[in-house]
């Protein structure tokens, strides 16, 4: 499996319609057809030392193998949310990983 997590770290001060249209487009990634699993969520309620609770929304997606990551990069859909959103955060990071 190939495993792509990211962590959008949102601008202050966005308005409720910014938030929203940031909510559906990142929603809208979930139709890419090489999608195994994909969610989106906001930082738990947990609090322990070792969790980093900075970002603003976390992005989940796993996939098959690199050839479907590749696809998903690549899908209209993607690249229409970067462009349609990128203004709306001021940093992503991303962790990609592979199943040992």
């Amino acid at each position: 499996m190939f495993v792509h997590v990211v962590n959008f770290y949102l601008k202050a001060g966005l308005s409720e319609a910014d938030i929203k249209k940031f909510e559906d487009g990142v929603n809208s990634l979930s139709s890419i057809e090489s999608l195994v699993l994909f969610n989106v969520g906001k930082p738990a309620s947990t609090d322990r030392p070792v969790i980093d609770r900075s970002y603003s929304y976390c992005e989940l997606t796993v996939f098959n193998d690199e050839e479907g990551h590749n696809i998903y990069q690549k899908a209209p859909v993607h690249l229409a949310f970067v462009e349609n959103c990128k203004h709306l955060w001021e940093k992503v990071v991303i962790f990609d990983s592979e199943t040992i």
